[in-house]
């Protein structure tokens, strides 16, 4: 806590940063008193000090974390950046200082790093204070676990695993995350959109009655794939062409999917208790492990099926959202910016509210920030690891075509799929795609 003391003699931002919330007295009497807050010390002043960010995944989905933040938050400055290629960080550097400016972009050229150590650069710099987590999902449940550790705060990109092995990391971090003070907020941005919020709030206080069922649909057209350039290890194809090897993207239900699964997760207020499915692959390229279509149907407790499809298929018609059917009413939530609405059991619209897909990503950046600056950090690591892995327990259905529960997932189930001993040279042979009754449940 802070006291009459001089500046000199109280904590910093830095301090705390990088311990976790506990400072030694040599470390703590050496710097100033301004800085970011954690949970045990006072708010004031701390709305005047600068957040200093950095980045670990500078591609497209990195670059729209951050532009979010730079956008809704004052006083925070973007130091450093991560990536497998240095030309990914130098191009969101120019990107975000153009739409920015100096005041919130700051990367000397010696804070850009490149490899797949990269990440460790940005983790140990003292500087950082809040590190945004957007690689590829198979490495955010350890850069989570890392960061954790390193006494950072924490933005990840959604799934946060893609195996059990990952969920069990997510859920060490989460333990870890709020002993030592610092935020994890995670991608899911449906949980602060309007008309999100407004429908479970509706559906809560009873205006569809007692849930019976529901369905969700995530089904678009198809996906980028990146052919194989001449002379390249396994590993730099696989990394580069990440959404086609589940090690790395967990296949759509869990890679983009996940967001429709959350939301259902949500309104249920409850993971599911079991998953049984099937699938299949029509378009993909010869060498991707992705299905292009899944249906699932997960059993919630109190015997409430959800029914949920997804695929990735040119030509296919699309579909985006979520219906949930009650013994009063029924509640359609339209995905991205469609809004919500509650209608009857005759279908007369009794409430909708609209939404704004844009504000929602802008607002998970604002709450992160400002849970820290309050110093009361969030914490929601778990319930996105509980929907990631969700999505995980229904491709495993899929993919073994046996049903499969929660209880496996989470206590029994040892699949493992982040490659051991991972460097750019790694022989990493693909295993062919998934088939039921051919591929075993482990």
């Amino acid at each position: 806590m802070k006291s009459d003391q001089s500046k000199a003699q109280q904590p910093s931002r830095r301090s705390f940063i990088r311990t976790g919330g506990v400072a030694s007295a040599a470390v703590a009497a050496a710097m100033s008193t301004k800085g970011v807050v954690r949970g045990d010390e006072p708010a004031s002043e701390s709305k005047s000090d600068v957040i200093n960010i950095g980045i670990v995944g500078a591609g497209g989905r990195g670059g729209g974390a951050l532009n979010d933040s730079l956008s809704i938050n004052e006083n925070i400055k973007l130091i450093a950046v991560a990536d497998l290629h240095r030309e990914s960080g130098e191009r969101v550097r120019k990107i975000m200082t153009d739409r920015h400016g100096e005041s919130k972009v700051a990367i000397d050229d010696s804070k850009i790093y490149e490899g797949l150590d990269a990440y460790q650069k940005v983790l140990n710099d003292p500087a950082v204070d809040v590190v945004l987590l957007t690689t590829s999902p198979g490495f955010r449940p350890y850069h989570i676990a890392e960061a954790v550790k390193a006494g950072k705060h924490v933005f990840a990109e959604k799934p946060t695993c893609v195996d059990p092995a990952g969920y069990r990391v997510c859920l060490a971090a989460h333990e870890e995350a709020e002993k030592n003070g610092t935020a994890i907020v995670t991608g899911t941005q449906y949980r602060r959109q309007t008309n999100y919020m407004g429908v479970v709030q509706q559906i809560r206080d009873g205006a569809i009655g007692d849930i019976v069922s529901a369905t969700t649909r995530y089904c678009s057209s198809g996906i980028w794939y990146k052919n194989r350039k001449e002379g390249v290890s396994d590993a730099e194809y696989q990394l580069n062409n990440w959404m086609h090897f589940i090690w790395l993207s967990g296949d759509q239900i869990t890679e983009q999917a996940v967001h429709n699964i959350d939301t259902l997760n949500w309104v249920m207020d409850s993971a599911p208790e079991s998953a049984y499915g099937s699938g299949g692959r029509f378009t993909r390229p010869d060498d991707s492990q992705m299905w292009d279509s899944m249906s699932i149907d997960y059993v919630y407790p109190g015997n409430r099926v959800l029914s949920f499809m997804c695929r990735q298929i040119p030509g296919a018609k699309g579909d985006n959202g979520s219906v949930i059917y009650g013994t009063k009413g029924t509640a359609y939530i339209g995905a991205m910016s469609s809004g919500s609405r509650i209608v009857d059991r005759s279908g007369n619209e009794v409430w909708s509210m609209k939404g704004s897909i844009a504000d929602a990503y802008k607002q998970e950046h604002k709450d992160l920030i400002d849970s820290i600056r309050a110093g009361k950090p969030i914490v929601e690591l778990k319930q996105t690891a509980d929907s990631s892995l969700t999505a995980v327990m229904g491709r495993m259905a899929a993919y073994t075509g046996q049903e499969v529960t929660w209880d496996f997932v989470t206590k029994e189930s040892t699949l493992d799929l982040f490659p051991k001993g991972l460097t750019w040279e790694s022989s990493l042979p693909a295993s062919p795609f998934a088939v039921p009754g051919s591929t075993k449940l482990v």
